[in-house]
């Protein structure tokens, strides 16, 4: 049976909770005063709750969920976020977590971001929290990366740093001598924003990234961040690995490849011999229903 991986991001939780004026300093005014002027109505909660038990009645053997269920880091947010990610499936087991840059919008949110999304970053061989963590599943190594950080207000750009990459090489080279398939699971797709090329979204060290993957190789790479359908590829190690990213679970407006949606994965082989088919499933046209939008071409 093949592994079945599911894929969402950017669920944009709303509305906002209660924020006291002193929550609203630095970044997060500028964050509050862009969600009540156009982010609150581009996300639909009850298109989000649809994406979810759509992908619930597919079964999937595990969920990755790649970032960006907060919007401005309010304290009041936390909770909401942990209550939704537990509607997924079981913590950690079977739902996966990586951070982005709106769920570490501010420093002073770090340590509430940590002890929040603990169960869902934990590493099978320490059970303990944090990135990278890797999770072994059916012959697949899900290796879970933050690109996360704190950034200055308009800037939404991501960083994985020296450590991450590091420890996520050696994950990747062990993985791939033990004949596993490996995904890399992050928020922040690794290269330029498009369609600038501005560093002001993209993954600030996106080409120690794909260096490193064109050492140790990977089977498939997986981010949201864009809220948008997309495939690049990288030089892995023999072979093209792809880079998917997928729309927002909760995004109504824009076009097609822009409509809330998720990915669903189909891999099996072991080694050289991994195969990987996506298949996309969101909002159809014309329609306030979700349903399957086609193969995604790898």
């Amino acid at each position: 049976m093949p592994f079945t991986l599911a894929h969402l991001s950017d669920a944009h939780i709303g509305p906002l909770p209660h924020a006291r004026r002193r929550d609203l300093i630095g970044k997060r005014i500028t964050g509050y005063i862009n969600w009540k002027r156009g982010r609150a109505t581009a996300h639909d909660m009850d298109v989000l709750a649809a994406v979810v038990t759509d992908m619930r009645l597919q079964a999937p053997s595990h969920v990755a969920m790649t970032g960006d269920i907060l919007n401005i880091g309010l304290p009041g947010e936390y909770p909401l976020a942990a209550a939704w990610l537990e509607t997924l499936g079981a913590p950690g087991s079977e739902v996966s977590f990586t951070a982005g840059n709106h769920d570490a919008y501010t420093r002073g949110a770090l340590p509430t971001l940590a002890r929040t999304f603990a169960p869902w970053t934990q590493s099978d061989s320490t059970g303990l929290p944090g990135y990278p963590f890797l999770k072994v599943r059916d012959g697949v190594a899900l290796i879970g990366l933050c690109s996360g950080v704190p950034r200055a207000p308009f800037i939404a750009s991501g960083r994985l740093g020296h450590m991450q990459r590091e420890v996520c090489e050696d994950l990747l080279a062990d993985a791939g001598r033990r004949k596993l398939a490996r995904v890399v699971m992050l928020h922040h797709p690794p290269k330029l924003s498009e369609p600038t090329g501005h560093l002001a979204r993209g993954l600030s060290d996106h080409h120690a990234f794909r260096a490193m993957i064109g050492r140790v190789g990977a089977d498939l790479i997986i981010h949201g961040h864009n809220h948008k359908v997309s495939v690049d590829h990288v030089p892995g190690l023999g072979k093209r690995v792809p880079i998917v990213g997928v729309p927002s679970a909760s995004a109504v407006k824009g076009s097609l490849r822009n409509r809330a949606g998720y990915h669903l994965f189909s891999i099996e082989g072991e080694g050289a011999d991994v195969r990987v088919v996506a298949r996309a499933r969101g909002l159809l046209p014309g329609l306030n229903q979700i349903g399957d939008l086609g193969e995604i071409a790898l």
